[in-house]
């Protein structure tokens, strides 16, 4: 069973959200966390429209299935999508493309999520992190001040008592914004399933070219630079926490519905954030990059 207590706190944060700033946005990536905040979105306005806008920082590298469920979900519910590539920062020369084995893109989104935050002058942007992920955002208030830089420093947040957020900043620093902050993943599952919201396939087992890497099951892409032993294979997995393709490792699996899921996540042995590649690079790989200005 979904802790309601949990919903109705979501609820008012993204109130709160919609009465303390002008121009608030959504960072939407199609993965089960902000479909979950786009649906806590919907049930807080109604009747009226969500009145956030989506901003999605696209690196090229992204599942297609998760793409294909962004802009079903656009269409559906009458959205104003923005989109913004990171391939375009790279040929701007902003941000330099990785190489060798494990490169990927995924650091090189703050500057694309940083440009497009200036472009459309957003001052909160709603995104679907929770403290149960990772130790960086155990640690990160709901309302998390970013500086004219972009940059998080844990030791300037600010407190928040019982239900008091403070949402004021100055010209040029804008916040981010985590309604979901004191869910689980399993709080995640159980309201997917208790709201029946759609989500993408990818999710559920599924076959798939995959190949080993570092004890884990990497997927198949031309943006992964395989060695020769690396050699891929059909297999069923699903991916329980959904990137990049470059950075999001499988997991064998023959859940194919929710409750199924559910029964996996309650007997894993591993954390959700362990099937994430970029969190490995360091033990302070997420707290890096949010100081620099990452989601």
């Amino acid at each position: 069973m979904f802790p309601r207590e949990l919903e109705d706190e979501a609820i008012y944060i993204l109130r709160e959200v919609a009465s303390q700033f002008e121009k608030p946005a959504i960072l939407f990536s199609g993965g089960k966390d902000s479909i979950t905040v786009v649906r806590l979105a919907e049930k807080a306005f109604y009747p009226g429209k969500i009145p956030f806008k989506l901003l999605h920082v696209d690196t090229g590298h992204n599942f297609p299935e998760t793409i294909e469920y962004r802009d079903w979900l656009v269409n559906k519910l009458g959205l104003e999508l923005h989109v913004r590539y990171v391939e375009d920062s790279i040929k701007q020369g902003k941000v330099k493309e990785e190489t060798g084995k494990y490169a990927s893109r995924n650091a090189a989104q703050t500057v694309t999520l940083l440009d497009a935050i200036e472009e459309f002058k957003f001052d909160a942007c709603i995104g679907g992190a929770r403290r149960d992920e990772e130790k960086a955002r155990a640690k990160e208030r709901i309302f998390s001040v970013r500086d004219d830089f972009g940059q998080w420093d844990a030791k300037k947040q600010r407190p928040e008592l019982f239900d008091m957020l403070n949402g004021k900043i100055e010209i040029g620093e804008n916040v981010r914004v985590f309604p979901i902050s004191n869910w689980t993943e399993l709080d995640v599952w159980n309201y997917i399933k208790e709201e029946k919201l759609r989500i993408p396939s990818i999710y559920f087992t599924h076959d798939r070219m995959v190949f080993d890497r570092d004890g884990l099951i990497w997927a198949d892409s031309e943006f992964i630079n395989k060695s020769e032993d690396e050699v891929p294979y059909s297999t069923k997995v699903r991916f329980r926490t959904v990137g990049d393709m470059t950075c999001t490792a499988a997991v064998a699996s023959e859940a194919d519905n929710l409750d199924d899921v559910i029964s996996e996540i309650l007997s894993a042995k591993i954390s959700e954030r362990g099937a994430r590649i970029d969190d490995k690079r360091s033990e302070a790989a997420m707290e890096k990059r949010k100081q620099a200005g990452y989601f």
